[in-house]
């Protein structure tokens, strides 16, 4: 297990000092899978093991000195692998072998990865609890009669049981944020349009998903984000915010940290969650950093409107053709028809005023950054939950009325494409593992990875408390 408390910095320096071969290391990581994945299943597709291994072989071989030199990464399965399955958790893909490499997918390889395999997700990535009728439910390390959060649950999960070092995620409504914080990791939602999509269809509409990168290191967050930043000429809202890595190495400042609670009571916690939110930021107080307690700063109900509308309108848009065909129809998941459904009925001036709500919560934002540095919530309102259950219904007894208002927490970042660091916050009186959001202004994600980064020596939450699987 030695091996595996090893970032993905620390692998490929060894791989690149000699220290460590790719192919002990590809050896020892699928050893790994096969000791835990049947678990949690959190990876769901693996390329054979003599084809692995022959590639690592080449990349002791090679003279690339790329931080993923020889590092294995399984990849999300919403995202293109050349000559691996796609299935976006969905039985109408299950057959369906991907031609080329997402450009996520090239960008990690340039840097030396070995794409081992493919991690698992809810179908088409709805909802915030990985599981599908083509692979089943990751089950949470922690407690395995528990969810593992989603979209990228698999991802998150890989990453806490040790099979994985760096993980790709993508993240909508807190798919990166929520699995984070109930595996004891970090994932990073950066800011929108800093990773650029795939450039086909439509690119100028839907802004609200984006991919980024999940460790169990604020540093392998950094270098991942490097990774997959940088603009892409077919894309006009891409954007270069800048190289995050160097920033690490730089002094922390006193940070003006600005905690919204429960968003004066617009947000139903479950017991614990604002008790563990609190006492980590009393323990970012005592590091030197300034935390006031911030009341509601814009209607909760307003967000929300603004949110379902524009997200329904996405998901429409991109599934739309498979729901046009009845037979397809009938093998999408309820939630997603439903989903598609309420968009395809949304007028123009529905989309409108959900915008000009969008609009008015991105100035308010820029008022509250003029005081603040960091906007703080919690990565979700309850504890992870019954890995049967599809979604949660109430909360704290209020009851949940769509089957992703229970993550309305993660929504005032993910409306207007705000960077978040999602940090481990510590454990639960039930003995399971909470987050934090950390939210900044546009183009300042790497200080929120600086801010991560203190946190991070000062706790070691992944280290410190690993699964005992």
């Amino acid at each position: 297990m030695e091996l595996f408390e090893n970032d993905a910095l620390s692998l490929s320096s060894k791989i690149n000092r000699g220290k460590l071969s790719a192919v002990e290391l590809m050896d020892a990581t699928l050893d790994r899978i096969d000791a835990v994945n049947d678990t949690v299943n959190a990876i769901v597709y693996l390329e054979d093991r003599d084809k692995l291994l022959a590639q690592a072989k080449a990349a002791d071989a090679s003279k690339q000195t790329g931080w993923l030199r020889g590092v294995p990464i399984a990849v999300k399965d919403l995202a293109n692998v050349e000559g691996m399955p796609t299935t976006m958790g969905s039985p109408l893909f299950v057959d369906t072998i991907a031609p080329r490499d997402d450009l996520l997918v090239e960008r990690m390889k340039a840097a030396g990865a070995i794409i081992i395999g493919k991690t698992n997700t809810p179908e088409f990535g709805l909802g915030s609890h990985t599981t599908n009728s083509v692979f089943g439910p990751t089950r949470n390390p922690y407690d395995q009669s528990k969810s593992a959060g989603g979209s990228s649950g698999g991802a998150a999960t890989a990453l806490a049981a040790r099979m994985l070092s760096v993980a790709d995620g993508s993240d909508m409504m807190g798919s990166l944020r929520n699995p984070a914080g109930w595996n004891n990791v970090y994932g990073m939602r950066p800011t929108w349009g800093a990773v650029p999509s795939e450039p086909t269809g439509d690119v100028f509409m839907h802004q609200l998903a984006t991919s980024g990168p999940m460790a169990r290191s604020p540093a392998d967050l950094a270098a991942l984000i490097d990774t997959m930043t940088s603009p892409d000429p077919r894309q006009p809202n891409s954007h270069f915010p800048g190289v995050a890595t160097p920033m690490l190495a730089l002094p922390v400042e006193k940070q003006r940290i600005a905690w919204l609670g429960d968003w004066g009571g617009a947000y139903p916690y479950e017991d614990g969650i604002a008790e563990l939110s609190e006492a980590a930021l009393k323990q970012m107080e005592d590091m030197g950093h300034h935390v006031e307690a911030v009341k509601a700063p814009f209607d909760a109900e307003s967000l929300w409107e603004s949110w379902i509308t524009l997200r329904s309108f996405a998901v429409a848009g991109g599934a739309h053709p498979l729901y046009a065909d009845p037979a397809k129809r009938a093998q999408l998941k309820a939630t997603a028809q439903w989903e598609i459904e309420r968009g395809i009925s949304m007028t123009a001036m529905d989309l409108l005023t959900a915008s000009m709500t969008r609009s008015d919560w991105f100035r308010r934002t820029l008022e509250l950054f003029d005081n603040y540095d960091v906007l703080v919530l919690p990565s979700a309102q309850c504890w992870p939950f019954d890995v049967n259950l599809e979604y949660p219904t109430e909360i704290a007894g209020v009851t949940m009325d769509t089957y992703h208002r229970w993550m309305q927490v993660v929504v005032p970042a993910s409306l207007i494409g705000l960077p978040v660091v999602n940090i481990p916050a510590g454990f639960g009186a039930n003995g399971l593992p909470g987050g934090l959001q950390l939210i900044g202004p546009r183009s300042r994600g790497g200080r929120l990875l600086q801010l991560a980064h203190e946190w991070h020596t000062a706790t070691d939450w992944p280290n410190k408390r690993p699964p005992d699987l």
